[in-house]
């Protein structure tokens, strides 16, 4: 599954990443590569949703299937009951046996129609689960590259560079964007 391995990857790129001296365990990421694979997981999440919906499709087609099933099944039972109308016993007989067939084909349709609704709970929790553990993990490694950042900015060192070039390179990084 696509989404798999960009979470896969995500990870990767964070147990990877350099370990910043006297951070406290802070790592140092490739934001850009990061911001790539969040797009990529926007662009894949509508396939789990389409996975979902056609889930649901096949429920309702193996339910309407099984009620098509019930309805043929009733009309046939219908059908001998009127020939053997002379025949009480046999006509009795025939109306129950119509009677637990079309109760065992509702069963059975409420039985596929649960299992269809509790896989499709199934699957829609582990993407939201997968998705939110992403989204923290992503969160918190922006926010421990803002903190870098700002860390370094307040010292006046960013690598090398001047406080303004590494502020101007890190807005550069985020889009222009000022967070």
């Amino acid at each position: 599954m696509k989404l798999e391995m960009l979470i896969d990857e995500l990870q990767e790129i964070v147990d990877s990443a350099f370990k910043m001296p006297f951070s406290g365990g802070k790592k140092v990421v490739n934001a850009e590569r990061i911001q790539e694979i969040v797009e990529e997981m926007r662009t894949n999440m509508p396939q789990e949703v389409r996975q979902a919906k056609s889930i649901v499709a096949d429920r309702n087609n193996i339910i309407n299937k099984a009620k098509k099933e019930a309805e043929m099944v009733v009309q046939q039972a219908e059908e001998r009951a009127k020939a053997m109308v002379e025949r009480n016993e046999i006509t009795r007989q025939a109306q129950q046996k119509a009677t637990e067939i079309v109760a065992k084909a509702e069963e059975e349709a409420t039985q596929v129609k649960q299992a269809a609704n509790r896989y499709i709970e199934h699957i829609m929790k582990k993407a939201d689960d997968d998705l939110s553990l992403n989204l923290a993990a992503l969160k918190k490694t922006r926010q421990n590259l803002r903190t870098y950042q700002t860390k370094n900015e307040s010292s006046g060192k960013s690598g090398g560079r001047t406080a303004r070039t590494a502020k101007r390179d890190s807005n550069h990084e985020d889009g222009g964007d000022k967070q």
